[in-house]
């Protein structure tokens, strides 16, 4: 029988410890980057912005050089991520706002020019697309599904680094927290909001949060900072969920824009002191329905004339234009319900009105 050279016996015996540790390397955040990586896109934005004189602090200037505001060129930088193999980009609205030129790069430095399909203002979302087929695309995930602790991977282009390497950056940490409501920010409304400490930084916007399973569960979108001198992450980070943003998108790719237009058939007037004393009303905070639209989806729902709506969704009104600010902080639209408590005859009952679609 011939013998094995030691030498060839101890290159084999190398060769394969080599590949256990190789291995051992392999983790579900490595695979799920492997698997994410390919569609992360960085986004380069061409704004119009507007510039203020830099005397306008001073009443000296001011009274003799009025404040003078002029536009200017402002190149910025985000993320995004590819959602199908036609080319549509997810990313959030304030990335790409007053853009007047988008452009998007992909891993390994292809760079496309990109069309705004559409974007909401409100979700804080936007569509673009790229010409083309056969784009590497991302798989979504269910954030309705999401644990507590589970790992989770931020990708996305923070401070430009993706111009560097051609290829994002990947930082891990947890889901610290979900349906993290916080209202009406500017104007935007920001619900069920995912909450981890994966470091979330500046050009993250707009990027994939992802699971171990390789999923899209989320859009990267805010961070809070140490103070407001500070732009780095301290661990907490916040990202829309992808169930919502995958609804925004669809909607966006088959209209253009959100269509939040919504009827509710009822009228109504704020419940006083005084008339709630007539009516021998126990409370004072309120809002009496004086008209029910015939055939209205009020009507439907049993709301009558004389019924008073103390509150809508487990929150107090006493104004139309509190019902009004409810339904737009939670975002709802036509097809969605909402609860409203009722004083009628001298008791209290509940009533689900659906909004009705505007004809």
């Amino acid at each position: 029988m011939a013998r094995i050279n030691s030498s060839i016996l101890f290159f084999l015996a190398f060769l394969n410890g080599q590949w256990g540790i190789d291995e051992s390397r392999q983790t579900a955040i490595t695979r799920a980057i492997e698997a994410v990586e390919p569609s992360v896109a960085s986004i380069s934005v061409v704004q119009m912005r507007d510039v203020y004189s830099p005397f306008s602090r001073d009443p000296f200037f001011d009274f003799f050089f009025p404040e003078r505001r002029r536009k200017r060129e402002v190149h910025s930088s985000g993320s995004g991520v590819v959602i199908s193999p036609d080319g549509y980009v997810l990313t959030n609205f304030h990335v790409i706002e007053n853009a007047t030129e988008v452009m998007v790069t992909l891993p390994g430095g292809d760079e496309f020019k990109a069309d705004i399909m559409g974007t909401d203002y409100i979700t804080d979302l936007a569509l673009l697309k790229l010409n083309g087929s056969n784009f590497p695309y991302a798989e979504m995930g269910d954030s309705d599904n999401l644990i507590i602790g589970e790992w989770v991977i931020a990708l996305g282009n923070p401070f430009g680094l993706f111009d560097i390497s051609k290829q994002p950056t990947a930082t891990a940490g947890i889901v610290s927290a979900v349906d993290m409501d916080f209202g009406s920010q500017q104007g935007r409304v920001y619900k069920d909001m995912i909450q981890t400490d994966a470091a979330i930084n500046h050009g993250n916007s707009g990027g994939p949060l992802v699971n171990s399973l390789g999923e899209v569960i989320g859009i990267n979108t805010f961070i809070y900072t140490a103070s407001q001198f500070s732009e780095g992450s301290i661990g907490i980070g916040f990202a829309i969920p992808i169930n919502l943003a995958k609804d925004i998108a669809e909607e966006l790719k088959v209209s253009g824009k959100i269509d939040r237009s919504f009827s509710t058939g009822l009228a109504v007037e704020r419940l006083t002191p005084e008339v709630a004393e007539y009516l021998d009303v126990p409370f004072t905070r309120g809002v009496i329905v004086v008209e029910v639209e015939t055939g209205s989806n009020a009507e439907k729902a049993g709301v009558e004339v004389g019924d008073i709506i103390s509150a809508v969704n487990g929150q107090k009104i006493s104004s139309s234009r509190e019902i009004l600010k409810i339904i737009k902080e939670s975002d709802l639209r036509s097809g969605n319900k909402i609860k409203l408590k009722i004083y009628r005859d001298g008791r209290t009952i509940t009533k689900n009105l659906t909004l009705a679609r505007v004809q």
